[in-house]
């Protein structure tokens, strides 16, 4: 029996492609957007091609974002970080133009979810970062109804100094620590969450912990530290916020077979 040899060249790429309906209603039903009350839109927030065959994903939906799902053959672009915010101005110009109007030239679709993938127990941003931390015993506490903010335990207690470092080897960048005067050399309970939610500290002292880590600091927090008993650890509102949405994708990429890549514009805030 006589073997042919094929011609690789010859053979052309099968492409799997979804529908975007398809996909972002079952995006919008995972996440529950419907109860959660939040500042921004969730779901769809610019329509492009009606099929999807591949999903670019990433923390905020900025100029250099977009270029880079362009260039990488994206349909479907699905942040964190969208458009659209409560209190903003509705005119489109200037910034806003600029990144709608490369979304429509090239027919690419974007969905953003904000505080649905912040606390969503499987795939959201708090609890993607426990698992990070390889934090233990982990429970989500309410804020303003919503169970927002997050604490676990260290399997062993570890110096303060020590349990920094790792944080900033898990995540690639430096945190800010703010040290408290009467906080413990020792840390074991941590209480977290992930990016603007510095004004949480005061709940997170209420829980008993040892320390508190959002993404940003404020003038305000560095008095709150000084005048309580946990430490601060302000560690990047990008830097904590980037495992939830890709976590989202490979939830994406196992229910449609399409293809999902995660595209990191780095961000030292």
């Amino acid at each position: 029996m006589q073997v042919i040899p094929i011609n690789r060249s010859s053979v052309r790429e099968v492409v799997v492609s979804a529908s975007l309906n398809e996909i972002i209603e079952f995006t919008n039903k995972y996440l529950g957007i419907t109860r959660i009350r939040d500042y921004c839109p969730n779901g769809l927030q610019v329509e492009g091609k009606g099929s999807v065959s591949k999903i670019a994903v990433g923390v905020t939906a900025s100029q250099a974002f977009i270029e880079q799902a362009v260039a990488k053959g994206a349909d479907l672009l699905i942040v964190h970080h969208g458009y659209f915010w409560k209190g903003e101005n509705q005119v489109i110009t200037g910034q806003k133009k600029r990144r709608i109007k490369t979304l429509l030239q090239n027919d690419i679709s974007l969905a953003a979810y904000h505080l649905p993938l912040d606390v969503h127990t499987e795939v959201g941003n708090n609890v993607m970062l426990g698992r990070l931390f390889g934090l233990q015993n982990c429970a989500t506490h309410e804020v303003d109804g919503l169970p927002l903010l997050s604490s676990g335990e260290l399997p062993v207690p570890l110096p303060l100094d020590e349990w920094v470092a790792s944080v900033e080897s898990a995540l690639g960048r430096k945190p800010q620590l703010v040290r408290c005067p009467a906080g413990p050399k020792l840390v074991s309970r941590i209480a977290w969450c992930t990016g603007g939610a510095q004004s949480f500290i005061n709940q997170a002292e209420t829980l008993g912990a040892d320390l508190y880590l959002s993404g940003e600091i404020s003038e305000p927090t560095f008095h709150a530290v000084m005048e309580g008993s946990l430490h601060y650890l302000a560690a990047g509102h990008h830097a904590t916020e980037r495992y939830g949405v890709q976590a989202l994708g490979d939830i994406l990429a196992a229910e449609f077979d399409v293809k999902v890549e995660y595209i990191d514009i780095d961000n030292p805030v």
